[in-house]
């Protein structure tokens, strides 16, 4: 490796080139069409499965119509009960995502970073990776009873699986070239971790945060069969035993929103620290 290859890998370039016309095309109009590609399938299904419905081509009694969980939607909002309980499980999310993420980052980095942490730690991990999310419920009921600890800690156990494989598999991947160009230039540990390791781990990192995301979502309904009396996951409690098929669909459309408004925000959040990436661009 050259000397100005390996100036190069460290010292970021001070001259930004020229955007290409197909980068300057994405920020057009197209920018603004590609997100409204992804409602084209659930819209058409949508609006097929209205039309079988109004037909007389299904009943709708088990799987209304829209325009039935559409009126379900607005009696919920009228009432206050939909932003009750989207409310209550948003929060329980939100909380138990914060500690998942947080003892799944220090657990991964620290198997991912030394061979004898790994060797120690990880076994037990995976081994514990393996247990069913229901199989959690009766021993967290009875360590933290049926309210909010518990449904927090259910809900950080499933992030925290995720976020501890992606980080540990991440740093366990950095290429040794790499950090051995950053001990060349006598860089110190925290500007090594800064300049070299991190930026080398973001993308896995990002990736895994949106898997833990999603599974905190999963690991919500479950922790709120414990005993809650707000919740989406109340709301299907609820429409299962008074015989409410729209609300179980209206409850089960209200978590497929949130989720993917979570997964945006987290898209988001990270773009800026992934631009250094020079990745094939889709069009």
């Amino acid at each position: 490796m050259s000397l100005v290859s390996m100036t190069a890998s460290v010292e970021p370039a001070e001259v930004t080139p020229a955007p290409s016309n197909a980068s300057v095309a994405r920020g057009g109009p197209g920018r603004l069409l590609r997100p409204a590609l992804g409602l084209l399938l659930p819209v058409a299904v949508a609006v097929a499965w209205e039309l079988a419905v109004r037909h007389g081509l299904a009943s709708g009694r088990l799987v209304p119509p829209p325009s039935v969980i559409v009126h379900t939607f607005a009696d919920l909002a009228r009432t206050g009960e939909l932003e009750l309980h989207a409310s209550a499980t948003l929060s329980r999310v939100i909380a138990g995502f914060a500690f998942g993420v947080v003892a799944g980052t220090v657990f991964g980095a620290i198997t991912g970073y030394s061979a004898l942490m790994n060797r120690l730690v990880d076994p037990t991990l995976q081994a514990l990776r393996a247990i069913p999310s229901i199989a959690w419920v009766p021993l967290f009921i009875l360590w933290f009873g049926i309210f909010e600890a518990s449904k927090i800690i259910l809900i950080a156990v499933g992030v925290f699986f995720p976020v501890y494989l992606g980080v540990m598999g991440a740093v366990m991947s950095v290429d040794r070239k790499i950090v051995e160009v950053g001990r060349a230039f006598r860089l110190s540990g925290i500007a090594m971790v800064r300049r070299i390791l991190l930026p080398a781990v973001m993308p896995a990192y990002v990736i895994s945060l949106r898997a833990g995301m999603g599974l905190g979502w999963m690991f919500v309904v479950a922790a709120e069969f414990m005993g809650a009396s707000t919740g989406l996951g109340f709301l299907l409690i609820d429409g299962q035993q008074l015989g409410k098929p729209a609300q179980i669909v209206a409850a089960i459309v209200a978590f497929a929103i949130l989720g993917k408004a979570t997964d945006w925000l987290i898209v988001l959040l990270s773009a800026p620290f992934l631009r250094w990436e020079d990745r094939f661009a889709r069009t």
